[in-house]
């Protein structure tokens, strides 16, 4: 229990420092591994070298705000990773102001996954969306998760694709997580939530969706990932912006040519003039990221594994009563995550997760179809 009482208090300070303004991230983190905490920010008659407005706030918190966050994490869907969280994404942290806090709707593990983002023009050719989808399902099918920004065209039809193909895919918000935009992919955002992969956002519950938050947005999206396709834009456009970014964080740029009488095929010729890997296969992406896919596949199990040692089992090794409750329910022979839903009454998302993590100690092994069997083991 007191254990669970210091974990919300973090939690409220975390989220109270997430809202100040002017905040140098690194900064901030620096100054948290020096006074032991982040709490102690906020003591009074602290005297810390940080921006004006800064130290106003955190004289008087927003603390209304704090409170709508807490409401929003009740729901057992939602979490918050903070900066200093195991399962705060390795790649994130490279770029040169990683968010401070990410609201995750959905699978939390999913950010640390191996990501492809794959974006484009909200007006796609027929075409164009057809080749996303496919890319997406593709790649997908082999391992990558599929990031993108469930914006209307590519980005929607990405989404799509992995969903098809039963892979994980992440959609990063341009406002609050618990904001709709744009409003027709309420059922898409769901889906994503629901299917084992997640939707995460650096702002608040409540934030509307303001131009000036989508080149933040873009960074994100291009920031979690080992590479950018762009399948399709215009020579002014926020997927060019993404693969800006990409390029200055040292992400693998590709991009798909078009018609040389398409306008929106202009921006994808630029990047392939500028250096960018002209793609025609999924092949042509594969070989070029295999190597760093193979180290952030590592990252990530380590990471995993990490959590694992956190959540799944007890000091000792002995197994916590949750996992063992949900292991309990597994058969020996191919057992649905649908069945274990049934058989537990938790949600598939909270019993995907928890699979996970039983399959990386060892205790279950995945099949085809969504399936896991029991392994025979000895534990305490």
């Amino acid at each position: 229990m007191n254990d669970r009482r210091a974990k919300l208090a973090d939690t409220k300070w975390w989220l109270a420092l997430s809202r100040a303004p002017s905040l140098d991230v690194r900064q901030v983190m620096a100054l948290v591994e020096e006074i032991g905490g982040v709490g102690e920010v906020f003591a009074p008659g602290a005297h810390f070298d940080l921006p004006e407005k800064t130290k106003r706030y955190i004289q008087s918190p927003d603390w209304t705000g704090v409170t709508a966050d807490l409401r929003w994490l009740e729901n057992p869907n939602h979490s918050l990773i903070t900066i200093d969280d195991a399962r705060y994404p390795k790649r994130l942290l490279e770029i040169p102001a990683p968010p401070l806090v990410l609201f995750v709707n959905g699978q939390a593990e999913t950010l640390a996954r191996p990501q492809l983002a794959i974006v484009g023009s909200r007006n796609p050719t027929p075409a164009a969306a057809q080749i996303a989808f496919e890319f997406a399902r593709s790649l997908g099918s082999m391992g990558l998760t599929i990031t993108s920004g469930l914006a209307l065209g590519i980005d929607a039809a990405s989404h799509r694709g992995a969903l098809a193909g039963q892979a994980y895919t992440l959609a990063v918000l341009g406002c609050g997580p618990d904001q709709i935009y744009p409003r027709q992919h309420g059922k898409l955002q769901s889906e994503i939530a629901a299917s084992g992969g997640a939707v995460v956002s650096e702002f608040p519950p409540g934030e509307p969706p303001l131009p000036r938050h989508f080149p933040r947005r873009n960074r994100m999206i291009s920031g979690l990932s080992v590479g950018v396709l762009v399948v399709e834009a215009a020579v002014r456009s926020g997927s060019l912006i993404t693969a800006r970014l990409a390029l200055e964080q040292g992400r693998e740029v590709f991009a798909m040519p078009g018609s040389i009488h398409n306008p929106l095929a202009r921006g994808c010729h630029a990047l392939i003039k500028q250096g960018a890997k002209l793609v025609e296969t999924v092949d042509d992406i594969l070989e070029e990221i295999g190597p760093v896919l193979s180290h952030t596949r590592l990252d990530f199990e380590e990471q995993i594994a990490q959590s694992v040692n956190n959540g799944a089992e007890k000091a000792g090794g002995e197994l916590s009563e949750d996992y063992r409750a949900l292991l309990d329910n597994v058969d020996f022979h191919p057992t649905s995550v649908d069945m274990l839903v049934e058989r537990t009454r938790l949600t598939a998302q909270v019993v995907s997760s928890m699979l996970l993590q039983l399959e990386l100690s060892g205790y279950v092994s995945s099949i085809s179809g969504g399936r896991y069997t029991r392994i025979a083991r000895n534990f305490k």
